[in-house]
């Protein structure tokens, strides 16, 4: 069986552009949550937002190219060069008809499609572009990555709501297991964070209305929650067959070891009452890994800091771990980058890889009145501690779910 390790990160969130900038702002705790700046939200009842800061496409984008692709394509391209880098792989060397790109995203070019539809209603409908198609659709993050660096092997787009990122570096572990490619630039970004984007979920019920102190407001299993804090950005990872990496030397973060996937099967946003869905899929991916409940270490949970996700997520961890749940570490990195949406999934991913490298589990902030509904064993500060075997959770919209454990290569 060919074995899949992690040999780079690259990473564009409102922690920090680059992984020593996210890993700083994850291991002290602090928030990437303020007020929405690049907007005007004025009379809107959300107004807080987990923004990107300083991020400057032309470092990572030709010029020619920034005004034709949406944000979250630069996000992909800047998350993608950032990997090179870290994995120091040499492409040019490389047989790039073996490297394959899965980056995907849960809305797309949401800012392309508003700023269309608002040029075909005020002026009418030469003016849309006829860049509007091949801006906006999901694939185009996997696409411009894969025209940038010549990467011939598979390339393709996952959609499945917040679990999209997931599912995407679940698959494309799988793609090199089945002997598809050797490596694989996977993961997800997101670029929603527009008043479009966060009126529908404002209108839903689903956002922190916190306006008067984002820092606090994103607060999973808190019990004093009152719904998620949107982000954007993203993360991009190498993934790389066990036996190459070795070959060239690569730095090695750790071990895709299993993926699970279920479905509710029972809501368009909510999750099953009983976290059946949850439940099954945490199943379903120790199963493949091949390891049991007394196995894990900790837990990088959905966690969104919505009433309803995190009070079932909570029961579904309790109910597979049984008596060992108190014991599990549990975190969640919504808690300082907001809800990244479909790129949720690779930044949860990468923050996995520092602390089982960094042998640190990083705080779930504003964590300060513990849900007595919950028996979770919440991380409220920093704590040292060996990671072995890691479960990462992502829950999305129409009940998909994929959870993936991660653990050291030597586990």
């Amino acid at each position: 069986m060919r074995r899949v390790v992690v040999t780079g990160l690259g990473l564009v969130t409102p922690a920090g552009i680059g992984k020593e900038a996210f890993w700083s702002s994850l291991v002290e705790g602090k928030s990437g949550v303020g007020k929405i700046s690049k907007y005007d939200m004025s009379g809107y009842p959300v107004q807080i937002g987990a923004e990107v800061k300083d991020f400057d496409p032309s470092k990572y984008i030709d010029s020619k190219e920034i005004p034709r692709t949406d944000l979250f394509v630069q996000y992909a391209l800047a998350a993608a060069m950032l990997c090179v880098q870290d994995s120091k792989i040499s492409l040019e060397s490389s047989d790039r008809d073996r490297i394959g790109t899965l980056i995907s995203t849960g809305i797309g070019g949401l800012q392309t499609i508003e700023k269309n539809i608002m040029a075909r209603i005020e002026k009418g409908p030469t003016r849309v572009s006829p860049l509007f198609v091949p801006m906006m659709i999901g694939n185009m993050a996997s696409t411009h990555v894969s025209m940038k660096y010549g990467l011939r092997g598979p390339s393709s787009n996952i959609v499945t709501a917040c679990a999209t990122s997931n599912y995407a570096l679940a698959e494309a572990s799988e793609m090199i297991k089945r002997d598809d490619a050797d490596l694989m630039f996977a993961g997800g970004v997101e670029a929603s964070l527009i008043p479009l984007g966060v009126i529908g979920f404002a209108n839903m019920k689903a956002l922190s209305t916190r306006n008067d102190d984002p820092e606090k407001a994103s607060r999973p299993f808190d019990k004093d929650r009152d719904g998620f804090v949107m982000g954007e950005g993203g993360a991009v990872l190498l993934l790389e067959e066990y036996e190459h990496a070795k070959a060239r030397g690569a730095q090695i973060y750790c071990e895709i070891k299993g993926a699970g996937y279920s479905s509710d099967a029972y809501h368009i946003t909510q999750p099953d009452p009983d976290g059946w869905g949850a439940k099954a899929c945490m199943k379903n991916a120790m199963r493949k890994a091949g390891v049991g409940i007394e196995n894990i270490d900790y837990i990088n949970a959905h966690g969104t800091s919505t009433p309803l996700n995190d009070r079932i997520e909570a029961k579904a961890i309790a109910d597979v771990f049984g008596e060992r749940t108190g014991e599990i570490l549990v975190n969640s990195t919504k808690s300082m980058v907001g809800h990244l949406l479909g790129a949720a999934g690779a930044v949860e991913a990468a923050a996995v890889a520092l602390q089982i490298v960094n042998k640190t589990v990083h705080p779930s902030i504003n964590f300060e009145n513990p849900d007595p509904e919950s028996k979770l064993n919440i991380a409220a500060k920093a704590v040292k501690k060996e990671v072995k075997y890691a479960l990462s959770n992502s829950f999305g919209f129409g009940g998909h779910n994929c959870c993936i454990v991660f653990g050291r290569v030597d586990a």
